[in-house]
């Protein structure tokens, strides 16, 4: 029934019919009628029709509606990426939200300008909700307030700016106290001129005891801590060790010195390699990925588990794993000296690094040995290597570096940036913060792994089956033009950004200037967010027409499907892969908002610590905004963003220059410009907000008496003064009379002499 139907509403002669009208056009009989309004519900809520007036349904787009997944920023800004593949992303006014909150699924209006009429190109991109598909989540964590008439709670998330209204809690566990960490159950809400309301069915506790933060994160993001028991169950029937009958039907390739490279901590290991030079002096690479789908069944109580987490997340102090760990840290990890089950992808590859050909198959490995990236790293740039396996691994470098090397000069981005790592004591307060850097290790790995995810979904688009891809779509014309405009204003020569070749130089050229971080930051803004998606419709970062996630199943709902639509005879329809594909990607969003959120909360009590002792670290960081309230910049060392208010910048009266983008102290002439390089320290960490203010730091602010000559050295005294013929310039005229007049009088007064005045205030100019 849901086909027709589709197909009916389809139909260019299809006038908008209610429920009765809908069974006498599908020919239907009476008794159908639940039957039918159970799938007009259900197609409604995922946005493949609408109802509008009558209670009729149409196809959204015949009414310029727009189904897609909202995303609101901490300005309350809206933006809609729509369901349908290709539809340019929606703009949407925070007063044109409605009750929308970040991540539901929502029906968008668009606003079309009549013909004829010169609109601003984003006019032609923007809308208004007029309908809320279905919540993201409903459960809420904030702080609970008390003001004189009622309780109210101040979400933690600040892309939610509505205080939610809650009765006192009642059989919540524990008594709940002003000030506490709580979860809400969000009520209806139907209006935004309303605040919304809750009720309180958890108190986490006190926001200084100790883990009731990581416990927020955890409720805020609905990350579960437990797998069902019927899980547990499913999973002892694999037992412990791959047996002779697991390996039936699989390339044998234990005998090949295959080994890992992952993190120090890493206990999932996902991904192995071999690599061997043939005959022909080309090289023979095996890349072999864990294999889950043998152990998690479609459809199986293990299968739904994961499908509806979508991903491991991995929070600042723990991980909350897709599939439990007896599979993903035992059976399925590719641990070394035992054996494991892969999905390998075997290739030939030129010493050029130009891949010849691949093959797919199902096989079984006994890691040689695990590397650390830290271990593998000194390997790859050492000089002597002790062991074949070592040999190996230096070889496997260079080839590596050769495929990078081609990758780029295809038109794949240099869009990299430092990472940092925060390590906790066992009270989970922050020891160090620690810099991954993307080395040589990193990048062997991400080659070769780059090198499969590719090679599998060319073999999909050739066999014509259904999957689910990772596309990364081409940015805005109009955002790139706009970005193009600013890098212009900075005298930094920039071409037509929508040719990749335009914005490889571009980068490039960025790489060598001061102000090219900065600028950097601000082409990553005005790129699309990758995602999910049955349409191969490539990666635009990576310059891949054909491109899928193969490589991480332990980890990845979405490379699970891809191993089945590779190596099973499923049929999997579309719909049901869309349906996953755009669950999937809110898991990927979801998990990465936590991640951030984990780092941030350890950051903020590390910062505000800082603060109540007095003994404040002084930071290296980067501008990467100018406005007329602030300076905005990236703290390298804690690998976060802050602001530097202009209130806080009192060591001058400063001005913004909008034109020449910087700000310039009036007094003392002191500029501060995109992409410079400042020392800051922590000044205020607001926890509600999200945002942490800093103020200038390292050396102290000078005092007026210490700039007088900032520039050229202390002035010589008049009489030492030389003129342009090298002889001493004569001593000003004797006016010692006047001038003690002059001072006597104004001391009686109370006021500088008149020359002393003059005289600063000429000094005060030149410096400006």
């Amino acid at each position: 029934m849901e086909e027709r139907l589709l197909k009916l509403l389809g139909r260019k002669d299809y006038v908008p019919a209610n429920v009765p009208e809908l069974l006498l056009v599908l020919k239907e009989p009476r008794n159908q009628q639940q039957a039918l309004q159970k799938v007009l519900k259900a197609l409604e809520k995922s946005g493949q029709i609408a109802r509008i007036k009558g209670n009729r349904y149409i196809i959204p787009r015949e009414a310029d509606l727009i189904p897609g997944r909202i995303q609101i920023t901490r300005h309350g800004r809206g933006f809609l990426t729509p369901d349908e593949p290709g539809l340019a992303e929606i703009s949407i006014a925070s007063s044109a939200k409605g009750t929308a909150l970040h991540e539901d699924h929502v029906l968008v209006r668009r606003d079309v300008v009549p013909r004829g009429k010169k609109a601003h190109p984003e006019e032609s991109r923007s809308g208004v909700v007029v309908r809320v598909l279905e919540r993201r989540r409903s459960q809420i964590v904030g702080t609970l307030k008390r003001s004189k008439k009622f309780l109210y709670v101040i979400p933690d998330d600040p892309r939610m700016p509505e205080d939610i209204y809650v009765p006192e809690p009642k059989d919540v566990g524990r008594p709940a106290r002003v000030g506490d960490k709580v979860v809400v159950q969000l009520g209806e809400w139907v209006s935004r001129h309303t605040n919304p309301e809750g009720e309180i069915i958890e108190v986490l506790g006190p926001p200084t005891a100790e883990g009731v933060d990581m416990l927020a994160v955890l409720r805020q993001y609905d990350l579960p801590l437990k797998f069902p028991a019927k899980v547990l169950k499913e999973i002892k029937q694999f037992g412990k060790k791959v047996t002779e009958s697991d390996c039936a039907g699989r390339t044998d390739c234990r005998a090949h010195s295959v080994i890992t490279i992952d993190p120090a901590d890493a206990r999932d290991f996902d991904d192995a390699f071999y690599l061997k030079r043939t005959e022909s002096n080309r090289w023979k690479l095996w890349v072999h990925i864990a294999d889950v789908s043998h152990y998690v069944k479609p459809g199986s109580a293990l299968d739904i588990e994961a499908e509806k987490r979508g991903n491991s997340t991995y929070l600042v102090d723990r991980v909350i794993p897709m599939l439990p760990e007896a599979l993903s840290n035992e059976l399925c990890s590719l641990k070394p000296e035992v054996d494991r089950l892969t999905k390998c992808v075997e290739f030939l590859i030129g010493d050029n690094g130009e891949v010849i050909r691949s093959k797919c198959y199902p096989a079984v490995i006994h890691s040689q040995q695990r590397y650390s990236y830290e271990e593998a790293f000194k390997i790859l740039k050492g000089t002597k290597q002790k062991t074949p396996i070592e040999c190996m691994l230096k070889d496997a470098g260079r080839l590596a570096a050769k495929i990078r090397r081609r990758r780029f000069k295809a038109g794949s981005l240099e869009l990299d940036f430092p990472e940092t790592k925060i390590r906790l004591d066992d009270h989970g307060a922050v020891l160090k913060i620690e810099k991954v850097e993307n080395d040589e290790s990193h990048q062997l790995i991400e080659e070769f792994m780059l090198l499969a995810n590719e090679a599998v979904a060319a073999r999909l688009i050739k066999l014509k089956r259904p999957t689910i891809h990772r596309v990364h779509e081409r940015p805005d014309p109009d955002r790139l033009e706009d970005y193009r405009q600013d890098v212009l204003s900075h005298n930094v020569p920039c071409g037509n950004l929508e040719k990749p070749a335009e914005v490889q130089k571009l980068l490039k050229k960025l790489g060598t200037l001061s102000i090219g971080p900065a600028l950097k930051i601000g082409f990553l803004k005005s790129l699309m967010r990758a995602r999910y998606a049955v349409e191969p419709l490539g990666h635009y970062g990576l310059a891949k027409a054909k491109y899928a996630h193969f490589t991480s199943p332990i980890r990845r709902y979405a490379d699970l499907v891809v191993h089945r639509s590779l190596f099973e005879k499923l049929k999997s329809k579309s719909r049901s892969l869309a349906r996953i594909a755009d669950h999937l990607s809110s898991t990927e969003r979801n998990s990465a908002d936590a991640e951030r959120d984990s780092k941030s909360v350890k950051l903020y009590a590390f910062l505000e610590h800082q603060i109540k002792s007095g003994e404040l670290h002084t930071y290296k960081a980067m501008v990467t905004d100018l406005r007329n309230f602030g300076v905005f910049i990236d703290v390298g060392d804690l690998g976060m963003r802050g602001l530097v208010p202009m209130s806080l910048l009192d060591d001058d009266f400063y001005e913004f220059d909008d034109a020449r983008m910087q700000i310039r102290g009036r007094r003392y002439g002191r500029v501060i410009k995109l992409g410079e390089y400042i020392e800051v320290q922590v000044a205020k960490v607001d926890t509600f907000k999200k945002q942490v203010d800093f103020k200038l730091g390292g050396r102290k602010a000078m005092k007026p008496k210490d700039k007088r000559h900032r520039r050229k050295g202390k002035r010589k005294p008049a009489e030492q003064k030389e003129t342009h013929k090298g002889q001493k310039k004569r001593s000003a005229p004797k006016i010692a009379g006047r001038e003690k007049m002059s001072r006597k009088r104004s001391e009686e007064r109370g006021k500088q002499p008149r020359s002393s005045r003059n005289q600063r205030s000429k000094k005060a100019n030149k410096s400006n």
